[in-house]
């Protein structure tokens, strides 16, 4: 699904003494199938932006178009249990959501809530299992019994049986440790690529913005302040700076090295090992 922000803008509490615009004039548009990265620090409108996907949240001004959906504060979208059904978000520590008896009723609960047939649900559950690193046998046991790890990949696979066609990950990875990380982002980049999927990253990681992200959408006290491919973003290090951001290590790394050897290696999606490879070959 394709996703359009036009000139939105997102107020708290409008008309009262604790108002707050959390988002000011953003507009963007988003490809189907594209993995866009948000970025930007606490307090910056990520969490705010996102909200607007699945109409959590409805515009102070302007209109949110996902695929067929426009949300706006002019007219009240009418299929709103649809849209929700087709955006599929993934927020912080999702397994703190978990509340059924069993791990097969906690992931059943998204779809039944949709209307999906018990005979589809069942199917999609099992088909989704291997997807997110579980085995079947799990289905029986209490959520509580499960690792944190596993906890997390139930609460993923309550969203993904749900079939959305926007996936929205909420800093997904929060609280895992680096090998935990790094398999998390992978098997989310493996459903991206095998569904094709339109994926949004909130993330603070830099890292996982270049190597997994199309395109790069970096805000500022609720202000859209840069766009653009990881490419174009990360060679613009002194405007980066200019909000406390950092490029990533392998860009530092890379520049370094072109500068003091008068080398051209280009940037890409590359990380330390690939790049030190690159260097090894150019020698």
């Amino acid at each position: 699904m394709d996703i359009t922000f036009k000139n939105v803008s997102y107020i708290y509490q409008p008309n009262t003494p604790f108002a707050h615009q959390a988002l000011k004039n953003i507009s963007f548009h988003i490809p189907s199938g594209s993995f866009v990265a948000i970025i930007g620090h606490t307090g910056s409108g990520k969490s705010t932006l996102i909200q607007h996907l699945n109409g959590l949240l409805t515009p102070t001004e302007g209109e949110v178009k996902v695929g067929p959906y426009t949300i706006s504060s002019e007219e009240k979208l009418k299929d709103m249990k649809q849209l929700r059904s087709k955006v599929g978000v993934v927020f912080q520590y999702p397994e703190h959501q978990l509340f059924e008896e069993t791990v097969e009723k906690d992931i059943a609960f998204g779809p039944e809530n949709f209307g999906v047939e018990k005979e589809t649900i069942a199917k999609r559950i099992r088909e989704i299992l291997p997807q997110v690193g579980l085995t079947e046998e799990i289905l029986s046991r209490s959520p509580l019994e499960l690792s944190g790890g596993q906890m997390r990949r139930v609460a993923i696979a309550g969203v993904l049986v749900t079939k959305p066609e926007v996936y929205v990950l909420d800093e997904p990875t929060a609280g895992l440790d680096p090998r935990g990380q790094k398999e998390m982002m992978d098997m989310f980049y493996q459903i991206h690529q095998q569904e094709n999927i339109t994926t949004i990253l909130v993330t603070h990681s830099m890292e996982d913005a270049l190597k997994y992200a199309d395109y790069i959408i970096i805000l500022n006290k609720g202000e859209k302040f840069m766009e653009g491919t990881p490419e174009e973003i990360f060679r613009q290090e002194e405007k980066i700076k200019e909000v406390q951001l950092l490029i990533p290590e392998s860009i530092q790394f890379l520049k370094r090295y072109n500068e003091k050897f008068g080398s051209n290696i280009p940037l890409k999606k590359q990380s330390i090992q690939e790049i030190a490879l690159k260097i090894k070959q150019s020698l």
